[in-house]
């Protein structure tokens, strides 16, 4: 018999689990800015987000060091810049973004909801210092 609650049969098999509606997401007021659903599944190696920027908002320059990231535009446009130039972001543009890369991201008239996926980060541990 399976869980309701936990996607998870008796047995403790892991089942697919359906998360949420991203087209519904996407259709949110344009004032919205923000993340506005994010993976919190215990026992995940994944970490996701969908995220809204309002018309003309902008994620400034940034370089992720440690993870790929898949972007994915939901809905709206933007555009993408990296030091190769200016890349469109029409809904429906899937973007790799590699560990390392520098890039900026700026909504369109439209307002910009993307989703976001990438390894999970490990957790903050706290060490002792060395002598």
């Amino acid at each position: 018999m399976t869980s309701e609650h936990t996607g998870t049969p008796d047995s403790g098999t892991p089942l697919p689990r359906i998360l949420c509606d991203t087209a519904a997401l996407a259709a949110v007021d344009d004032a919205a800015a923000g993340a506005l659903w994010r993976l919190a599944e215990s026992g995940r190696q994944l970490d996701a987000n969908v995220v809204r920027l309002p018309p003309g908002h902008r994620v400034d320059t940034h370089r992720e060091s440690d993870l790929d990231v898949l972007l994915l535009v939901l809905s709206g446009h933007g555009t993408l810049t990296a030091p190769d130039g200016e890349h469109p972001l029409p809904a429906g543009t899937l973007t790799w973004l590699p560990h390392g890369s520098t890039r900026s991201l700026a909504a369109g008239d439209d307002g910009l909801t993307y989703l976001t996926v990438h390894r999970r980060r490990p957790g903050m541990t706290i060490r002792t210092r060395d002598s």
